[in-house]
């Protein structure tokens, strides 16, 4: 048997032992209804055409379930240290899912906490500047916006060219004072995904650092942050963890950890108490998290992580991304005008409708379909999921075509 029919045996094998498991919990339809066996697992699927992951993903019935018994526990206190031990598996299923180690992962509350982290860490000087793109989120601007204020910092805004930034055009924006190369990982506007090795390389070749906001690539595709090369990542867990929010992991390289000083104090920093109320604070990413922790959400972490790593990312990522193709060619054929550019490797599509907004929302909601409209309402931004089908894009670009 050849390696490629071997793998194809395997990826069968498995997917219809995966099919049969699902089957038997109460999953039915035909295959191509549910190509990964999880739409039971996601009760969204029976009320509406749910698009708009990208935007809120839905719970899943084990996160949920997670949430509920940790609501159990807390109103009954049968076993206190259960908060402490899925924190701790959390933090254990992240680093395995995603190739770092558990040294290097903080469970912050927010994306934003992330990079604000991030930037209080440095030891900016006038005359340093930062390198971003236009296809990046709106934190991220007032960030260093307010950054520029106070420091004098130039900040360095890099224009989109067919819907991504090539190389070249972030290397003619990086210099020896650049301190930071900041992207949105996969964009909130239009999914484009960035190359963060080729990016790293630039960074570091300058003595710069990477910073990848993850919320819209964590769960969508498989990685390791190590072989990625980024330096800083972080994400959250209501979009594409399909848990909630309140939980957002954010990833340190471990080389940065030493210098890197919280900018926020409490008695989640402490490793060890000593005599005279001093106290040896830790060392590793946790040193971030200095409070108590949002524990529900963490609990929905928990699950979260664990469904997907059962579902398996690399099966996440094939679907979704020929589903999201087959999207793009539907828009292109109806005549919209795509921002997201072809051959793209995520789950995001986006494009310029030409309608009126408000009539296009009411025809949206009529027929029980979800996206999200940016940017003045004429951008619809779309989001296929694991849990969504070829019947459901049909679906969307059906309500498109109506009016086209």
């Amino acid at each position: 048997m050849s390696s490629m029919n071997r793998r194809r045996f395997l990826e069968t094998t498995a997917a219809a032992g995966l099919a049969s498991l699902h089957s038997a919990r109460g999953h039915t339809g035909p295959a191509d209804e549910d190509p990964l066996g999880v739409r039971a697992d996601f009760p969204v699927t029976a009320e509406q055409t749910y698009l708009n992951s990208c935007g809120v993903g839905p719970m899943s019935r084990e996160a949920r379930d997670a949430v509920a018994a940790y609501a159990d526990e807390k109103m009954l206190l049968r076993n206190g240290r259960s908060r402490g031990q899925t924190k701790a598996r959390a933090r254990t299923r992240f680093a395995e899912l995603f190739g770092a180690d558990e040294d290097e992962v903080a469970l912050l509350y927010s994306t934003s906490d992330g990079e604000n982290v991030v930037v209080n860490a440095m030891d900016w000087k006038e005359g340093d500047n930062v390198v971003l793109d236009e296809l990046h989120f709106v934190t991220s601007f007032v960030l260093y916006r307010e950054l520029e204020k106070r420091t004098g910092v130039e900040l360095r805004i890099v224009s989109p060219k067919g819907g991504r930034v090539p190389m070249e055009d972030f290397a003619a924006r990086v210099d020896k004072r650049t301190r930071l190369l900041t992207v949105a990982w996969v964009s909130n506007r239009n999914g484009y995904r960035y190359d963060l090795p080729s990016l790293a390389e630039l960074a570091h070749d300058n003595g710069a650092y990477l910073y990848a906001d993850a919320v819209q690539a964590f769960g969508t595709f498989p990685t390791n942050l190590h072989d990625e090369g980024v330096d800083f990542a972080c994400g959250n867990g209501y979009k594409w963890l399909f848990a909630d929010f309140g939980c957002a992991p954010l990833y340190i390289k471990k080389e940065h950890l030493e210098w890197m000083d919280a900018d926020r104090y409490g008695h989640g920093s402490v490793a060890e108490n000593l005599p005279d109320l001093h106290f040896r604070l830790k060392e590793t990413a946790a040193k971030f998290e200095y409070a108590t922790s949002a524990y529900a959400a963490v609990a929905a972490m928990d699950a979260a992580l664990g469904y997907i790593q059962n579902v398996g990312l690399a099966r996440i990522e094939e679907h979704t991304v020929a589903l999201a193709a087959h999207l793009g060619e539907g828009a292109k054929k109806l005549g919209f005008d795509v921002f997201t550019p072809p051959n793209n490797a995520s789950p995001i599509v986006s494009f310029h409708h030409g309608f009126d907004p408000d009539h296009l929302r009411e025809l949206l909601a009529k027929e029980k379909v979800a996206v999200t409209l940016r940017e003045g309402g004429g951008l619809l931004r779309a989001g296929v999921a694991m849990f969504n089908n070829r019947s459901d894009v049909d679906k969307l670009l059906s309500v498109l075509g109506k009016l086209a």
